[in-house]
This record gives C-alpha cells, structure tokens and sequence, in this order.
C-alpha cells in the first residue's frame, strides 16, 4: 500500500446546500456513465474499492475533502443521479445511511425482480450482512457503523463501502470492500481502510490471529469451559484490563449464558459460521478470544487495520466555497462528452483523456 500523509481538521456542523447536492447528483452520474464507456462497469467497482480516489471522487463532485459526509452524501448524490439508469448500465447501487442501511437486501431483491437480474445475485444479501457483521464485530476499534453502501453488477460483482463514528472522539472511519479481493470474510478481507489510527485496535481478522478463531470455534462448542475461564480471567487476571482501552473490557460471563448455549446448540463448521450466529456480537467474540488465548495460548495480537490515514471534520466551505461557474461548466464538457459517446462518437471523451495525460506527465 502507498504511505500516505495524515490531516487534521476539527468537525463542524452544516448542511449540504440542496443546490449543490443537485449538481453532485448529476456530476457523480456522469462520472460513473463516462468510466463505465470507457473501462467498464468492473472498473466502476474498482475504483470504489480505493479510499484515496474515493476521497478525490468526493472533493471533485464538491464536498469538502476532510468531511465524513463526504462518504454519506457524496453516495446518496450518487444513488440517486444513478437511479434512473442502472438497469441501462448493469451497475446498481443500494443502502444508505441508517435505517436506509438496513433496507439493503430488500432492494436488492427489488432491484432483481425489477431489472429481471439472475437468481444467483441472491447471495449479495448474506454478503451485506456479513461484510456489516465483520466490520462491528470482528474489527472492535470504537467505530459503530452508520453507513453502508453496496455496488454491484449484473453478474454479481460488487464493492462496499461502509463508514462508522466514534463518538468520544467526534471522528469517522471508512471500511472498503471489494469482491475481486476477498479471499476469505473472516481473514484481512478489506481492500482498505481510511481512519485515524488508534492504538490496541482488536481486528479479530488479522491472520495472526487466524489460531484465535480456530480456538474460538473449538470452544464455542464448550460453553460451561469458557464461562468458568472467564471467571477466572476477571478474579485472578484483573492486569488484563490495564493494557486495554475501555471498549475492551473483559466481557461478564452472566450475561454470555444465552450466546453460548445458541452456539452450543448449533452446527458450526467455520469461523464465519460462528460470526453470523443470531445474537453473537462483539462481546461474544471477545470472549471467546480471550478464553481462547489462556487455554491454548495464542496470543491475541492488538493492530489497528488502518491502511490509510485522513483525518474527518464536517460540513464547511474548506477550502473555499464551490464555484458554480466552474461545476456547471465541467458539467456541461462531460455530459456533451457521454452524450456523444451514447451514439458511438467518443472523440470527446478521447480528448478529455488526452488533456488528463497532458496534464499528468506521469501517467502513460
């Protein structure tokens, strides 16, 4: 991964004019329509699943470039300049913010019936699940998601995105998510992450701690051994609190009963099995962790995943106010642009492509 540089900014409050959020739904779509005549809609999903040019996609369509709501509404521009051309495209966009999060697998099962999509795209919706799973439970660095976004093609690709706020520090943090990469949910499955980093950051995906979570399957299947360990582990370990931040504290065996008779009473045959387990959560998970490191002796290894560093604020006019002038215009260039390409007359986008080279002598 290339390093790259922190910024700090402190957040603000406001709102997204609805004049400009107008012209984002617009300039967005047009950007999307224009990378998919030219690359493709894998493309599309590619470039999504990179939180750098995430971040220049949202300061380009005019949100500030420090601001969380560059993901939330710098999306919710793009699904709605989008809605009335997926089908057209093959790309589809569902979620959103909060509860329009949770509608996601209803709409893709809209989507599906409604653009006549085959079957086999119903796995899209355990993935949404699962990727939100993960990221709550499995990477416990203070963030509760908000947000959650899926891209997906025709065939079944697909890119998420997905924001969380902490909020003892006023701070967001985006997970990426693309389907070309993940090799599996449940070991280093994200493309990338954009964050401050934080220090003793619990990523239970972290293939060092892949004995972990074998350890942790094994004794989901011994309840009675992990409550008692966890006794032992507040009474006569209470030094394990000391090297830990507050939302790792070590879990109360009382209230795991009910976790962990669900568990026992299941067949597990996989890490992620154990993970999307109806009322197993962070807290479980921990647990289990933890009982699995006395027992066995694996060390639980503490790495924030962060492999990307912006810091976020707010709504604001930095750094300066958008030009309508200027957005109006580059609109216009790119939509007569798409609007000749559509009629197979690509010599517009073939010079933006050109005076984007001459512009960047580094590319080829």
């Amino acid at each position: 991964m290339p390093k790259v540089g922190t910024a700090t900014a402190p957040l603000h409050g406001g709102h997204c004019p609805p004049w400009l959020f107008q012209k984002m739904t617009q300039l967005s779509a047009a950007i999307v329509e224009a990378i998919i005549v030219e690359f493709g809609t894998k493309e599309v999903l590619r470039r999504f699943a990179d939180p750098v040019w995430f971040q220049a996609f949202g300061a380009v369509i005019g949100f500030d470039w420090h601001s969380s709501g560059l993901t939330t509404v710098g999306l919710g521009a793009l699904k709605e300049g989008l809605s009335q051309k997926q089908r057209e495209l093959g790309l589809f966009i569902v979620g959103g913010k909060g509860n329009t999060a949770r509608q996601t697998p209803r709409e893709i099962d809209a989507i599906g019936e409604r653009a006549a999509l085959p079957q086999d795209i119903g796995h899209l919706k355990d993935t949404s699940r699962l990727v939100a799973k993960v990221d709550n439970a499995l990477v416990q660095d203070g963030y509760q998601l908000y947000h959650h976004v899926m891209i997906f093609t025709a065939d079944g690709q697909w890119t998420v995105i997905q924001q969380g706020m902490n909020d003892q520090s006023q701070t967001a943090r985006r997970y990426h998510w693309l389907s070309d990469t993940v090799k599996s949910f449940t070991v280093e499955p994200h493309h990338g992450i954009v964050g401050r980093k934080v220090p003793h950051v619990l990523n239970l995906t972290e293939k060092d701690n892949v004995p972990i979570q074998h350890a942790s399957l094994q004794l989901a299947r011994q309840p009675e051994e992990v409550l008692l360990a966890l006794r032992s582990l507040r009474m006569n370990h209470g030094e394990k609190e000391l090297i830990m931040p507050s939302h790792h504290d070590i879990p109360q065996a009382q209230y795991l009963n009910k976790a962990l008779d669900a568990l026992y009473q299941r067949d597990l045959h996989s890490y992620q099995d154990l993970v999307m387990t109806p009322g197993v959560g962070a807290k479980t998970l921990r647990a289990l962790a933890m009982v699995a490191e006395i027992i066995f002796g694996s060390p639980i290894t503490y790495h924030d995943p962060v492999r990307y560093s912006f810091a976020h604020g707010g709504k604001d006019g930095i750094p300066y106010p958008v030009n309508r002038r200027d957005y109006n215009h580059s609109l216009q260039i790119l939509e007569e642009a798409l609007n000749k390409a559509r009629i197979d007359d690509r010599t517009k986008l073939a010079s933006l492509r050109r005076l984007a080279h001459w512009d960047n002598p580094t590319q080829s």
